[in-house]
């Protein structure tokens, strides 16, 4: 009686257990159909108000029950249920050079940068073993070594501290990771996403999965945003100018030596015929000044026509007594950095009109200044800055950045709209750094109803804030976002209380999206999207219907074969398989897995494996039975016999499922989980639980047992029992 209820045990306590886990499942999926119902009837309520009241009332019901299910459900993945899949990959460059003393940078540190750029395109080696192996390739010989360019306040010999060096960057590169998975995660949850699933993926990228999400480009910039942000004080004064000017005289002589004639094709003007437009309106702005006018910013005059104006007021005119299109192009050929954008001079003074300003002489009045670029020819500009041998030109602590939003001209000839961008030159050492943040909240300006971001301080924060402001008066301070200068107003007097506020929202979905950020924090390294993969909600649906079809007709069919071949036998085994199926699904659910489309094809998978182990069971019980044995002697023989071929098959395909886990990403991963889920619980329902359920018919006197032997062996093995 014991033995007998033990059995029962053994097959009824895993059916019990599995169903319990599916449990909030089924929860789940009842009470989000009670929440659309109730979502259908709120859009059907006469005031706003019926309907908060009415989804209030859910809420209050059952809001903490459909948490409580929707986090111990068994999830969806992408493929079933639609949404964005993403891998990101760290910038661990980037961190690499802002770990470096910005003074010390120089060519050979560039050298080895640049050339570890290269190598991580083609290598998935760790990105610093990569920058040390190009270090010790590129810089030792030339006498540089990494204490020359890093100070983390180690001491002892040379090796010693590079040893070190290479430690620290190590440390930061993992600290990078981690906190850049965490503060993803507080993004994804602030922006609302529900069930999101974040993994580390390799040294240094960023496995995402985001179900129901449908708007590509918000969660691009939610989740590329570095969110660095930074008050910067503004130095666009003569002494950025005059770098320019240097510049523009390196770059001529460079391309007199090249023999490189310096015309239009370094301008402004070419760079926009040929990237914004094929316009015959616009092409002749090479030719016609008055033409040139509509693509500048608004001073009634191009850089040419202020040069013939210098000429009439300046005997130093280089340009004297030359006509207007030699004027021209004299001029691009001696500034073919300065001709990229428009330099206005600010005089100090109420109701004072910016000064466009020419280059003809080294002589710039002392004050603020102002640079306008096209959006066509920002690349080429800031190639150019990246030159070494222009780098050395700029003042030292001065950082060259871009609006974060473009003004919009209009050619009214052609009409088509131009992109043109505010450049600043600010110091590079920040005033104040976002970590003294404390909330962000997405608002109104009252004076022009444009979306702008709120910002409170904490204490620390606030008194800092206060002094900077009292100490910059009548200056500009840039407010800096992931390099790019959101706003530069100016200082009119000392702010108390740590508040200040972000300004150029082109709308409020970009007002909101920099309110999570800001609030999830920064970012310690940058990141990039390298791969992306959208379903749709309807391919979603499809994917569904098409599993479980694909599902339920592989298990009738099995279930078919093996009840028309092996009979009784045959029964058991469906038995087992289908306590098998819901043993997988329970666990997945148990574990917080994610069901995939890959994972219903390794279900099916298991399914076949677990009827192949009946199989070898059955055939065995049948050879035994057919020489003569008894039915409890067959059935012992039987498992007996078949043991080890089922271990053998199993342990191989478990061993195959665990490197495709580990090596495998996203769907292959889904498919090796489910692969290994389904093999343990084959080798529980089809070796314990058929074996019980057999045993359990023997003990309660069962003469035979039809596994689909003929009918003069059942005989026989019912009267040699």
């Amino acid at each position: 009686m014991k033995k007998l209820i033990g059995i029962i045990l053994i097959i009824v306590l895993p059916l019990i257990a599995s169903l319990l886990l599916l449990v909030p499942t089924y929860t789940a999926y009842k009470l989000e159909q009670k929440q659309k119902d109730a979502l259908v009837l709120a859009e059907r309520d006469s005031t706003s108000a019926d309907s908060l009241a009415r989804m209030e009332q859910f809420n209050k019901e059952y809001g903490d029950q459909l948490i409580s299910a929707k986090q111990r459900r068994l999830k969806l993945g992408l493929d079933l249920r639609g949404g964005m899949y993403v891998t990101l990959e760290a910038d661990i460059i980037k961190l690499i050079e802002e770990s470096a003393l910005r003074e010390t940078v120089d060519d050979v540190f560039l050298e080895v940068i640049n050339k570890t750029k290269q190598d991580a395109l083609t290598s998935d080696k760790d990105m610093i073993d990569l920058f040390h192996n190009n270090f010790n390739q590129i810089a030792i010989p030339k006498k540089r070594f990494l204490s020359d360019y890093f100070d983390f306040g180690d001491q002892g010999d040379i090796a010693e501290i590079e040893n070190k060096i290479i430690s620290h960057l190590k440390d930061n590169e993992k600290d990078a990771i981690d906190q850049a998975i965490e503060v993803i995660r507080q993004r994804v949850d602030k922006f609302g996403i529900s069930e999101p699933t974040i993994q580390k993926q390799g040294g240094r990228r960023i496995m995402l999965e985001l179900p129901g999400v449908t708007n590509e480009s918000e969660m691009r910039q939610l989740l590329q945003t570095t969110a660095r942000l930074e008050f910067q004080l503004v130095k666009s004064d003569e002494a950025l100018v005059k770098s320019f000017f240097k510049i523009d005289q390196l770059l001529a002589k460079q391309n007199k030596l090249k023999g490189v004639s310096g015309t239009i094709a370094d301008s402004i003007f070419n760079e926009i015929a040929q990237k914004e437009a094929d316009s015959s309106d616009i092409a002749k702005v090479e030719e016609k000044t008055e033409e040139a006018d509509t693509t500048q910013v608004a001073d009634d005059s191009t850089a040419a026509d202020s040069i013939v104006r210098g000429e009439e007021a300046d005997t130093t005119n280089p340009y004297a007594g030359l006509g207007e299109e030699e004027t021209r192009k004299r001029y691009l050929e001696d500034h073919p950095f300065t001709t990229l954008f428009e330099t206005y001079y600010l005089p100090e003074g109420k109701n004072q009109r910016p000064q466009q300003v020419n280059f003809i002489i080294d002589a710039f009045p002392k004050g603020d200044y102002n640079f306008s670029i096209f959006e066509a020819v920002m690349p080429k500009f800031f190639e150019i800055l990246s030159r070494p041998e222009v780098q050395v030109l700029l003042p030292d602590d001065i950082q060259i950045l871009q609006a974060a939003k473009p003004q919009m001209m209009k050619d009214p000839g052609s009409g088509k709209e131009f992109k043109l961008f505010s450049l600043y030159g600010v110091k590079a050492e920040p005033l104040l750094t976002g970590e003294v943040i404390t909330n962000a909240q997405a608002s109104y300006d009252p004076n022009n109803n444009q979306p702008i971001v709120m910002m409170s301080m904490n204490s620390e924060g606030a008194e800092k804030w206060a002094n900077i402001t009292g100490a910059n008066i009548n200056k500009r301070i840039a407010i800096v976002l992931d390099e790019q200068v959101y706003s530069a107003p100016n200082v009119i007097n000392k702010i108390v209380g740590g508040s200040s506020q972000i300004t150029g929202m082109a709308n409020s979905d970009e007002a909101r999206m920099l309110q999570i950020v800001l609030k999830a924090g920064a970012l310690k390294t940058p990141v990039q999207i390298i791969e992306e993969r959208v379903v749709g909600p309807s391919l979603g649906e499809d994917s569904i219907s098409s599993g479980v079809n694909s599902m339920i007709i592989a298990v009738i069919l099995v279930v078919l074969f093996m009840l028309m071949y092996y009979r009784t036998g045959g029964l058991v085994a469906n038995f087992a398989v289908i306590l098998n199926m819901i043993i997988v699904v329970a666990v997945l659910a148990a574990f917080q897995g994610t069901l995939t489309l890959p994972g219903i094809a390794g279900l099916i998978l298991t399914l076949g494996m677990a009827v192949d182990a009946n199989i070898l069971i059955y055939e065995r019980i049948r050879e035994e039975l057919y020489r003569g044995r008894s039915l409890k002697s067959a059935v012992d023989e039987g498992f007996s016999k078949a043991m080890s071929a089922i271990i053998d098959s199993n342990i191989t395909t478990f061993i195959t499922g665990l490197i495709l886990y580990y090596l495998g990403t996203g769907p292959i991963q889904g498919f090796a989980m489910t692969l290994m889920i389904g093999i343990l619980a084959t080798l529980f329902t089809q070796i314990i639980v058929a074996r019980a359920i057999i045993d359990m018919m023997i003990a309660r006197g069962a003469t035979h047992i039809n596994f689909g032997q003929s009918k003069d062996i059942i005989h026989t093995g019912s009267e040699r029992k």
